[in-house]
């Protein structure tokens, strides 16, 4: 066949499982392979492997013909370990060693016709066989792996460094090129795993693919992880309320309503609570400030009841703390389990400092919850990439901000680093504000606030980054589901990989108490 009678434009490619019947084509293309390996299996091998696991035995065809394949089996690895031979591993070619309660997808072979060369056939057996691996829930796909190349520099370089100047592409190898082109590494150098492979020196790579999927132990039917967790905002009308009793009604009413979609999480504002000031000296903003702390542990025990009540996670924005002759900023946690936990705003504006003598907080951690592990940075703090930094190191997924900003352009210095906080940790972050105004209340008089959830920025997500917005300056809602298998194959599988590419060996970021 010439090049030319194998152009995309005549191909008519489809993927399939093999059948007995296409052992002609097998053997025509192993033949062309391995005229030096022993050629094609024989038609009773070919035989058993279908019959042994049919799943595992795929091809693709071209008009009707088979051009290339990939021969697969599942196996308990600790019974092989890494020092195993092909033929033994293989059974000689029959499979005999298949189990199907094994934990691995062992590749025994893929071949391409070498009149198909060059149009990426390789690359869609992998493909396939990685969907394989992920639909039968295997923790990795390992296979022995010739290095053809590695004759020209036996005597140069021993093969570990010829393995380490191939992944560097200083060196190309025709086999071991392609496997890290699609994301294997090397375990380890095996010898006499293929003694008649004269071109590899009878040395081998031992090769794997990991599922970032698999999943050790069956998952439980009940309170297994989510992979899909929705998150409700709530963009928060500052209004006048003549009690406690009517700030907890419209709290209950936003809990209900997200309650109702069955929300896992509901984030209110910071100083959601502001409010009450109302009835404080208006004369001495730190006075009032002081004097509105006095109800923060009446509302987080009573959202704290909600949560349960509701079935819902709730961040309670933040409210003021006064303890210890100290002001402080929390954002509260409050688990539908009835459990609590709490986050000192690090960052206190100069603002804050001015008007009421807020103080920054000395503690930072993440927080497990039913659906995963989350982070609270209040507003300011989400401007100092260090804190999320620390938060991702512990495992966060979801980082929540409450923010409360008066203008515009503050709004936007919230917005712009939460975007950045959610591509350089490969997390999710959902941000919400207040908006409307408080007549006679000083220092909190006017609010500007669009919510928001970003993601980071990758194919799987949208292409800005943003899962959904509000309207700017309305009170409404925001709900949105995020998709947490996302943020695990972009971690191990992104166009850029942040987190792994970070260069440790230069440079971290460390808690100075640790």
């Amino acid at each position: 066949m010439s090049e030319q009678d194998t152009t995309t434009e005549e191909h008519h490619l489809r993927l399939r499982h093999l059948r007995p019947s296409d052992y002609p084509d097998i053997k025509h293309i192993m033949d062309a392979v391995y005229p030096d390996l022993g050629g094609a299996w024989t038609r009773k091998q070919f035989s058993a492997q279908i019959s042994r696991f049919a799943e595992g035995q795929i091809c693709i065809e071209d008009n009707g013909r088979v051009v290339a394949g990939a021969i697969s089996m599942i196996v308990d690895y600790d019974r092989y370990g890494d020092r195993h031979k092909y033929d033994d591993i293989i059974g000689n070619g029959y499979l005999t060693n298949h189990d199907p309660n094994g934990d691995v997808l062992y590749g025994v072979d893929i071949f391409v016709d070498p009149e198909y060369r060059g149009i990426r056939l390789g690359r869609r057996l992998y493909d396939a066989r990685k969907e394989l691996c992920r639909s039968l829930n295997l923790r990795a796909i390992v296979a022995g792996g010739r290095m053809p190349g590695y004759r020209e520099h036996a005597e140069a370089m021993k093969p570990e460094e010829y393995i380490d100047r191939v992944r560097r592409r200083e060196l190309y190898d025709p086999i071991l090129s392609f496997q890290f082109a699609n994301d294997f590494h090397v375990r380890r150098v095996i010898t006499a795993y293929l003694p008649e492979d004269q071109d590899s020196g009878a040395f081998a790579t031992l090769l794997q693919w990991d599922n970032i999927f698999y999943e050790n132990e069956r998952t439980s039917l009940i309170g297994g992880r989510k992979s899909t967790v929705r998150v409700g905002t709530v963009q928060w009308q500052m209004r006048r309320v003549t009690n406690f009793e009517d700030l907890m009604s419209n709290i209950e009413f936003f809990v209900d309503a997200m309650a109702g979609y069955n929300c896992d999480f509901i984030l209110f504002p910071e100083l959601f609570n502001a409010p009450l000031l109302a009835q404080f000296n208006q004369e001495d903003p730190a006075e009032a400030m002081r004097g509105l702390a006095q109800y923060t542990t009446e509302i987080a025990d009573a959202m704290s009841r909600m949560a349960v009540s509701y079935n819902i996670n709730i961040i309670a924005g933040s409210m003021p703390v006064y303890e210890d002759n100290a002001l402080y900023n929390v954002a509260y946690l409050c688990r539908r389990d009835g459990t609590m936990d709490n986050h000192f705003k690090l960052h206190a504006t100069p603002d804050e400092r001015f008007y009421w003598g807020v103080q920054g907080g000395d503690a930072l951690k993440a927080f497990d919850t039913d659906v995963g592990r989350i982070g609270i940075l209040v507003c300011y703090d989400v401007e100092f990439p260090e804190a999320c930094r620390l938060l991702a190191d512990q495992g966060m997924e979801i980082l929540f901000v409450p923010f409360w900003t008066d203008t515009k352009n503050a709004y936007l210095r919230v917005r712009r680093c939460a975007q950045a906080r959610a591509i350089e940790n490969e997390c999710y972050v959902a941000i919400t504000g207040s908006v409307g105004n408080l007549p006679r209340v000083e220092n909190i008089e006017i609010q500007y606030s669009q919510a928001a959830v970003f993601s980071p920025s990758d194919f799987a997500f949208p292409h800005d980054g943003i899962v959904s917005e509000s309207t700017p300056n309305t009170e409404m809602t925001l709900v949105v589901d995020l998709d947490m298998d996302k943020l695990t194959q972009l971690r191990a599988e992104g166009s850029v990989q942040n987190a792994r590419d970070r260069r440790l060996d230069l440079y971290r970021v460390q808690w100075l108490d640790d």
